[in-house]
């Protein structure tokens, strides 16, 4: 059922851990900096450019990584065996975010004025008809590029080559590094929740595209909620 089944590739797995750490490093040494992400970030085009320039060279890195080896194999590029069951797991994964999420939330209230949201700093305050054509963009690559490129990443390659360990060791070290790679504190727990959440769908499907799907469909429903004022 499983991509690579007891086929072991370490010297690949190395790889793609030195990877995905030195993402997770990168984004952490940023946040740490003290670097601002500016309010309006969504309505810049070079937003948009900066990060097709960065998905980009990740693409480029996984498919060095992957080099040789049955690519679509590899990264689960098949369809599952079930649409309906996968798209059940979908909503099912998604509403298992949002009650995640919540709770998590309520916990932190007890503590504080914490916003899951505002610490990313990438979901726009409010709407600006004025740059409408930055939005599209940057809506455009949160909700396309950024979802493909990631689940390849993590729930893709990273899973493939993570499953000859086990399932589940598969599933939550693939979570974490994904959580670790927003450079996020407050909402580490969430994002990781997020990948465990997808990493399953990924394994109960053996397919990447229903995670795409729900990455997908959750970053379009908090930009939408963001500018709409909901």
């Amino acid at each position: 059922m499983h991509d690579v089944g007891a086929e072991k590739h370490p010297g690949r797995l190395l790889g793609w851990l030195v990877f995905v750490l030195a993402l997770a490093l990168l984004a952490y040494a940023s946040r740490l900096a003290g670097g601002e992400t500016p309010d309006d970030i969504a309505y810049r085009y070079s937003s948009s450019v900066a990060a097709l320039v960065q998905y980009g060279l990740m693409l480029g890195i996984l498919l060095l990584i992957a080099r040789g080896l049955p690519r679509r194999k590899l990264f689960a590029l098949r369809a599952p065996a079930a649409w309906g069951r996968a798209i059940g797991l979908v909503v099912l994964g998604l509403l298992s975010i949002y009650a995640a999420a919540y709770v998590y939330e309520r916990a932190l209230s007890l503590f504080g004025d914490w916003s899951l949201t505002k610490e990313q700093g990438l979901v726009p305050e409010g709407w600006d008809s004025s740059r409408a054509g930055a939005f599209v963009a940057f809506f455009l690559v949160v909700t396309v590029v950024a979802p493909v490129v990631e689940e390849l990443t993590y729930r893709g390659l990273g899973i493939s080559l993570l499953l000859p360990w086990g399932v589940a060791l598969s599933v939550v070290v693939s979570a974490l590094l994904f959580g670790a790679a927003h450079g996020l504190i407050v909402a580490f727990p969430v994002l990781a929740f997020f990948g465990l959440a997808n990493g399953v769908i990924r394994v109960r499907t053996d397919s990447i595209y229903p995670p795409m799907l729900l990455h997908a469909t959750f970053n379009g429903i908090a930009l939408i909620a963001a500018v709409s004022g909901a």
